[in-house]
């Protein structure tokens, strides 16, 4: 029986469990969104797509929200440095019938914070209560905010900053347990996770806390949901190139015995991920997209240098074959 792996509600909707694929900006497509869910991840999350896109109707922006064929529910993130757009992207967004709408205030990138989104925002809780509250007006499905421990060391302001995204509206909170200076660096800080858990629970019970930072085995989300208390976990680059994160961490909180990642396993999955990327974005354009993410594949096996290599130069769907040929030699 499962301990800390359960069925979650948020607001008046319901989710059958508490694994989660974060959203993530190049990785989190259609076809990495189905693989995840494909072997256990409970809710997905779209890239973060530009309200400002929405509001002017871009094709491209307008193409990131559509689901996979296998996503019966998702969760939609947005990003904006301002009031503005608002209503008519969340007008937008509901045509695709979304579980929930996430606002991002934690991308650490100065491509986004410059505009005054991602973790800009976090320097203007009062705002963030405005846009929760601007989403609310426009719908009563839940809305969610995921945020930083802060802009920076001197400024973890995450308490403050939660109580407003609440004051807004919002039902459910993501804490991102790092500042905005500390990138993706180790170590995220679970123990602020813990923090703005036991402040939830005495200031608004009701709301949903989602927690994230260092997920990177099976091993760890359970770890994290055992330690921190939260109601669910969002695993994020853990997740890419290891999509059965989700699985094996069910197995272990079930106690059942956790299948071998074997090499064939490795290229399977790989090959599926590519070849439904060539579905949808055709041979050319996928084979130079899956680069980033074909090597995680590979991770923590021994002798795949020149694996890598070829990876890495891939132009076609029998590069990638060729590839994956040379794992095989000697198994």
């Amino acid at each position: 029986m499962s301990v800390f792996c359960h069925p979650i509600t948020f607001g008046n909707q319901a989710i059958g469990g508490n694994l989660f694929l974060a959203p993530m900006a190049g990785y989190t497509d259609i076809p990495f969104r189905s693989l995840c869910l494909k072997h256990g991840a409970d809710l997905t999350y779209t890239e973060m797509i530009s309200a400002e896109g929405l509001y002017r109707n871009g094709a491209k922006t307008l193409e990131m929200l559509k689901r996979a064929p296998n996503e019966k529910e998702y969760v939609i993130q947005l990003f904006m440095g301002g009031l503005e757009p608002i209503r008519k992207a969340v007008e937008q967004v509901l045509g695709y019938s979304p579980l929930m709408i996430d606002i991002n205030c934690g991308c650490p990138v100065i491509k986004v914070t410059k505009t005054g989104s991602g973790s800009a925002l976090m320097k203007k809780p009062e705002l963030v209560q405005e846009m929760v509250k601007t989403i609310k007006e426009c719908t009563d499905i839940p809305v969610s905010v995921k945020f930083r421990l802060g802009w920076d060391k001197e400024h973890e302001n995450f308490l403050e900053f939660a109580q407003a995204a609440i004051d807004g509206g919002a039902e459910v909170l993501t804490l991102h347990a790092r500042n905005r200076t500390e990138g993706y660096a180790p170590f995220a800080h679970w123990e602020k996770i813990t923090e703005l858990k036991k402040y939830l629970e005495v200031h608004a019970p009701e709301v949903r806390l989602i927690g994230s930072g260092d997920l990177f085995t099976a091993e760890d989300v359970l770890r994290m949901l055992k330690k921190t208390q939260v109601d669910a976990v969002m695993i994020a680059r853990g997740a890419i190139g290891n999509p059965f994160i989700f699985e094996d961490a069910k197995a272990l909180d079930a106690k059942r015995e956790v299948p071998a990642l074997t090499v064939q396993k490795r290229i399977d999955t790989l090959l599926e991920h590519l070849d439904t990327t060539i579905s949808l974005y055709g041979e050319k354009s996928a084979c130079h997209q899956m680069r980033k993410c074909a090597t995680f594949y590979l991770k923590g096996m021994q002798n795949v240098s020149e694996t890598k290599k070829k990876l890495s130069h891939a132009e076609t769907r029998d590069d990638y074959l060729q590839a994956c040929q040379l794992l095989t030699i000697g198994q």
